[in-house]
């Protein structure tokens, strides 16, 4: 995995011809139901063209329902999809050629071998990605002859990722695309995932890693009880899905009101034990600047000044719950 060779622009066909600017995806009132549960219910999602757009989410609450109904494997009961402008359903034929599908499971014949499977893939394509070039970026020579039942699950994770691509898409769905691989192999996957966006690839994945997602991501969208309950930037969720916090020590009985007096509004201070202040709002250099400007005019020496941002796992787990799901 250490070897990386460059991939041709999967993003472009041989012509040249740029994706398009328009969203790429976009889904609105969508309701899938399976008999009496409703699995989502009135979802609305815009994936904008050559971005990285995570769909995050606790099981079962319908976000891989909604990627597999942009995919064309399920059928709204109401709502509209159109994904590259297409109803993923009634255009399929003109649709499939143009996206690629990373399955969390399933797709690969489990008899097939590794370096069959993926050249076989390619040759369903007009102008597929140079194949050796792909084995070789992704770490798959030494087991092109291996049947895929056994391969290990990190090795039919990375052919299952090298199948999705090898057609050069122009909209990639990854389905949980690190699950199961080690460190080095899903460093390798983002830096895979960077190259197709920078080659103009447009990308939707499902994670469970938070991380993954803060990395990659232009745009995230969380998903729970089958509704997009948030949607932005990672440093868009994360400021506005909840406060930011400085703290600092200093000498005990601070006048907090003279404080706050110089802090902008919607900003609030606490001392939590003796000695021990908190304050929270909209953390800014402006802010952090004024809080020791005002402690320097009155004589105070803070120590231990930190600055804490909430993380999109804060985040999510605010929006969702802390409670286990089945």
């Amino acid at each position: 995995m250490n070897s990386e060779p460059a991939l041709p622009s999967p993003g472009r066909r041989p012509s040249g011809r740029p994706c398009g600017s328009h969203p790429v995806v976009e889904v609105t009132g969508l309701v899938k139901r399976y008999g009496a549960k409703t699995a989502v219910d009135g979802l609305d999602l815009t994936v904008g063209a050559g971005t990285v757009t995570a769909v995050l989410g606790p099981n079962g609450a319908g976000k891989t329902t909604t990627v597999e109904t942009c995919e064309g494997y399920r059928r709204p009961d109401a709502g509209t999809v159109r994904v590259l402008g297409l109803d993923p359903v009634a255009d399929a034929a003109l649709l499939k050629p143009r996206i690629g599908v990373m399955l969390q499971s399933g797709g690969v014949y489990s008899g097939a071998r590794a370096d069959e499977m993926l050249r076989h893939m390619a040759k369903l394509h007009a102008h597929p990605l140079d194949v050796d070039a792909l084995i070789e970026r992704l770490g798959l020579g030494s087991c092109g002859r291996t049947t895929y039942r056994r391969l290990s699950g990190g090795q039919q994770q990375r052919l299952a990722l090298a199948m999705a691509i090898v057609g050069r898409p122009e909209l990639v769905f990854l389905d949980e695309p690190t699950a199961g691989l080690d460190p080095q192999a899903r460093r390798a996957t983002w830096d895979l995932v960077r190259e197709l966006r920078a080659d103009g690839v447009s990308v939707v994945l499902t994670t469970h890693f938070m991380d993954e997602a803060e990395t990659l991501a232009d745009d995230v969208a969380i998903v729970d009880l089958g509704k997009v309950v948030a949607q932005g930037s990672p440093e868009q969720l994360c400021r506005g899905g909840a406060e930011n916090t400085l703290r600092f020590t200093g000498r005990p009985g601070l006048d907090l009101g003279a404080l706050l007096k110089a802090l902008p509004d919607g900003t609030a201070a606490a001392e939590l034990t003796p000695g021990a202040y908190r304050i929270t709002g909209a953390i800014d250099p402006q802010l952090l600047a004024t809080v020791t400007t005002w402690c320097a005019q009155h004589g105070v020496m803070p120590e231990g000044i930190a600055v804490e941002r909430h993380t999109l796992e804060d985040v999510f787990l605010e929006l969702t719950g802390k409670e286990l799901r089945a």
